[in-house]
């Protein structure tokens, strides 16, 4: 195949190349990289508020050798093939706009950030695995949360048309450096967008896919629904050679969640429900015919064998469902600390020794929003939420209700935010050799396989798909 026919396009509800076969795009999201999680590498609170106090630690120069090597060893050529070996065929890249942009010179473009992207596409590119470009984190903040950069709980972006307009130069950028690049499936313009008035977010997709339209006329676009990728009632008919993509989070695979079948928050969840949310998630898609892409899925892993078995099964039951529509998929994630990782650092590797007691007292905190609960802390987060519901019965917060936004408030920033302190003080007094070691922990080869995962990935890759 020319380098030509590797280009996607969108083919009535299906993506094909350019012999007209149909590419049914399945494999993992590169959390942690590019946009670095707080569950995902084991830091508290955001990346920024995490960079910020470990560069008062290590210095500009040393703060930039241990970033820079933990960019390189997290994803290299043995990553790639390894995926390849599953038979999967995609990856989906989170990217922090920081890389490419600095707020202190806005709409500039930084060339260098450019660097780690070149490579990993290029890598994947060498084992034939496509690559969705993602951004992740947007300037201002496009929806409430720690995987968008968001220290403050409230996404900027939607208020000021300053962010709106760095989004759109930032984009032509991209679009315009890999408008040649055959192995990139294409451009997924923001990751769970939540505009809170649900007003501004269907102009400014259309503004978006315009700008880059110009830039880049070739490649497909993927358009995430509002409020987490989860509504799409701002797109009207969908756009020429566009992808609507859902996010498909079971609500009993959450770290809170089960058991499953079972109840959890008082939803009775079982494979008929996970069906029904599907079919609640895509109804845009398949009412217009357009290809359905899960764009992230996935249950956290608890270490418990009984309810890991049961996380198992939820993926398996949301496998066959997105088999039976014809459905392409990205999992997430690939790579962590061992919550949710198809591979994960090893529970003896320097980072995990390091570190390992302070992420103990991050799960002890209630700290992450994703990685924990507040079982720990209940007995300050109750008294909380009963004043809460005393006070403000009435009050419903976009875009999860009131428990949430008080759990994401106290939780995520007030009991969060002080402990970027604690894990930048664990860099100090560490040499070279040392800090080099803490990012060489996440190398693939020091790595420990998730295999009862990776078994039902490459048995789902070598399934044909199944009729509807």
């Amino acid at each position: 195949m020319t380098d030509d026919q590797r280009f996607l396009r969108v083919a009535g509800d299906r993506l094909t190349d350019g012999t007209g076969a149909a590419v049914r795009l399945r494999g993992v999201g590169l959390g942690g990289w590019m946009n670095m999680e707080n569950f995902i590498t084991g830091y508290p609170a955001t990346e920024t508020l995490m960079r910020r106090a470990v560069l008062g630690v290590l210095g500009e120069e040393r703060y930039r050798r241990f970033f820079d090597r933990l960019l390189t060893a997290f994803f290299t050529d043995a990553d790639a093939a390894y995926l390849a070996s599953l038979g999967l065929n995609c990856v989906r890249l989170p990217l922090n706009y920081r890389h490419f942009e600095d707020d202190r010179a806005p709409f500039k473009i930084i060339e260098s950030g450019f660097a780690q992207l070149d490579r990993v596409i290029d890598s994947c590119a060498r084992h034939g695995l496509y690559t969705v470009l993602d951004l992740h984190a947007a300037p201002g903040a496009q929806n409430h949360h720690w995987h968008s950069d968001n220290p403050v709980h409230v996404p900027l972006l939607w208020e000021h048309p300053h962010f709106q307009d760095r989004v759109v130069n930032l984009w032509q950028a991209i679009a315009d450096r890999y408008a040649g690049h055959p192995w990139v499936a294409g451009h997924n313009l923001l990751n769970e967008p939540a505009d809170p008035t649900g007003e501004i977010i269907g102009p400014f997709y259309a503004r978006l896919a315009d700008a880059v339209r110009e830039a880049d006329p070739r490649h497909t676009l993927f358009l995430d629904g509002n409020t987490y990728s989860t509504r799409f009632d701002m797109f009207g008919e969908p756009r020429e050679n566009t992808v609507y993509t859902c996010h498909d989070y079971a609500l009993a695979g959450f770290v809170y969640g089960g058991p499953y079948p079972g109840r959890t928050e008082g939803v009775w969840v079982d494979r008929d429900q996970l069906a029904e949310k599907f079919l609640e998630r895509t109804a845009y898609q398949r009412r217009t015919g357009t290809p359905i892409w899960v764009g992230e899925f996935g249950p956290v892993y608890t270490g418990d064998p009984e309810r890991d078995a049961q996380r198992y099964q939820i993926l398996r039951d949301q496998l066959d469902i997105y088999d039976a529509h014809g459905a392409g998929w990205s999992l997430w994630t690939y790579k962590d600390v061992g919550l949710q990782g198809l591979v994960h650092t090893d529970p003896g590797s320097p980072y995990a020794r390091r570190f390992g007691a302070f992420q103990a007292k991050k799960t002890r905190l209630g700290a992450d929003h994703w990685g924990s609960t507040d079982a720990g802390v209940r007995h300050l987060t109750e008294p909380v939420h009963a004043f809460m519901t005393e006070e403000y019965p009435d009050f419903d917060p976009y875009p999860f209700g009131r428990r949430k936004f008080t759990e994401d408030l106290m939780r995520h920033i007030l009991f969060a935010q002080p402990l970027t302190v604690e894990y930048a003080d664990l860099f100090r007094g560490l040499d070279d050799g040392e800090l080099d070691a803490l990012a060489d922990s996440f190398a693939f080869g020091s790595c420990v396989r998730r295999e009862p995962l990776a078994d039902v990935l490459a048995e789902r890759c070598r399934t044909a798909e199944r009729p509807l």
